[in-house]
């Protein structure tokens, strides 16, 4: 087995905006500092839920340089460098070691897609550019892309391929991948409504939405796996079901950004295409984080 990059809960954290669309590097920072004092394990920072897809070049390496010098070592920060480009992939990976981070989070090519010996050569391609480990991405839901066993497999004996965020939803997929896969490379739940599943097979931790509005229950929930306290965990887990639910009413990060601006956080809006959230998900949403005391 590789060295671990982390173990417990990481954020995989929204990209503040000010209301002219620009990056609240402020609120960013105070984010950081709150999920870190808070128990958060490892930031993440430009991946899906961070809108890195809208970013501009400049904006994605300044975000991932001011995450790594705020983070300031405190918790690994992984940065997303994820391309359907794969020469593009490489350079962004190379350019976000050289700022400093820690790890990359690296997701299935999209639109154009591949076969899946089409992703081997693409991951092989970014992981043989850099010296930091790869997280693997798997969400086909976004992709149109399912990394299959074996080519996770095959990636696994890369030095430099460490692990895999798996967001397919599907538990027998992911008992698979653990079964075959787990002593060569590390497994994240991409999901927060499967942490505790994920985690009960052999999952070392999550990458996870809902800790931007209950990290150290986040935090909780995969400490007590961890500490195979599972019935602890599954009562954290079914506890905030509904809050995760409300979380991905809409596509995210759409709601999560939503839910940190109730919390009276100035997150602002997204960036086109991503638009507010109609005001019958605002009310599912503000019930939820009503129930769980985050907001009156």
């Amino acid at each position: 087995m590789k060295n671990t990059i982390f173990t417990g809960a990481a954020i995989a954290i929204i990209t503040p905006m000010n209301a002219n669309g620009s990056i609240n590097y402020g609120v960013l920072g105070e984010m950081i500092d709150t999920q870190i004092e808070s128990g958060t394990d490892a930031i993440v920072i430009c991946g899906t839920t961070g809108e890195a897809s809208t970013m501009t070049d400049d904006e994605h390496l300044e975000c991932i340089r001011f995450a790594v010098e705020r983070t300031a070592k405190r918790v690994p920060v992984i940065a997303g460098t994820g391309s359907n480009d794969t020469a593009y992939a490489v350079k962004l990976s190379k350019e976000a070691e050289a700022v400093g981070a820690d790890a990359l989070l690296v997701v299935t090519p999209y639109y154009n897609k591949t076969t899946q010996r089409g992703l081997i050569a693409h991951f092989t391609a970014i992981a043989d550019a850099v010296n930091i480990p790869l997280v693997l991405y798997n969400i086909p839901g976004r992709t149109g892309m399912n990394m299959e066993i074996a080519t996770v497999k095959e990636l696994a004996k890369h030095r430099n391929i460490a692990a895999v965020k798996e967001a397919s939803g599907n538990i027998s997929y992911a008992a698979k991948l653990i079964a075959e896969c787990g002593d060569m490379i590390d497994v994240y739940s991409g999901n927060d409504d499967m942490i505790v599943p994920l985690m009960s097979l052999g999952a070392k931790g999550v990458i996870s939405v809902l800790s931007h509005v209950v990290p150290k229950e986040t935090h909780d929930m995969v400490q007590y796996c961890l500490d195979n306290n599972f019935a602890e965990a599954t009562k954290l887990q079914i506890d905030y079901l509904d809050l995760i639910n409300s979380l991905f009413i809409e596509v995210n990060p759409i709601p999560v950004k939503e839910a940190v601006n109730m919390m009276g956080v100035n997150a602002g809006p997204c960036r086109l295409p991503l638009v507010e959230m109609t005001e019958e998900h605002k009310a599912v949403l503000r019930a939820a984080m009503q129930k769980h005391g985050l907001i009156k």
